[in-house]
């Protein structure tokens, strides 16, 4: 994802996160810890369609969150894995949890698990 030098860097960040799926995609990928096949991304999320998984995905990895790697066997296999850029995306999201937190629910109690990233 290079930012233009008239590009808000912040701007450029939440755009590349921004889409319905983006981010359930993410927190799948993050939790998981390892390469995860697209028939597992499908599971995990049975709600959306084919094409927006295969959409979001895509503009996921054009923007260095995740990597695609296509195994050549006889029955080819793609796997989704989050990028040491995507990795480090979590320190970034677990503060907007708690701001959320903070600001948005300041009356709810909420469980650890409620703002679990």
């Amino acid at each position: 994802m290079p930012v233009q030098l008239n590009e808000c860097p912040v701007e450029v960040v939440i755009s590349s996160l921004s889409g319905r799926w983006k981010i359930p995609i993410y927190r799948y990928l993050y939790k998981n810890d390892k390469p995860v096949r697209y028939s597992a991304l499908q599971r995990h999320l049975p709600s959306i369609s084919k094409k927006v998984l295969t959409e979001q995905l895509r503009e996921l990895e054009r923007d260095g969150i995740i990597e695609r790697k296509t195994y050549a066997e006889p029955r080819p296999r793609v796997e989704y894995a989050l990028t040491s850029a995507g990795q480090s995306m979590i320190e970034f999201l677990d503060r907007i949890s708690e701001w959320a937190e903070k600001h948005m629910y300041p009356q709810k109690k909420l469980s650890k698990a409620d703002l679990e990233f």
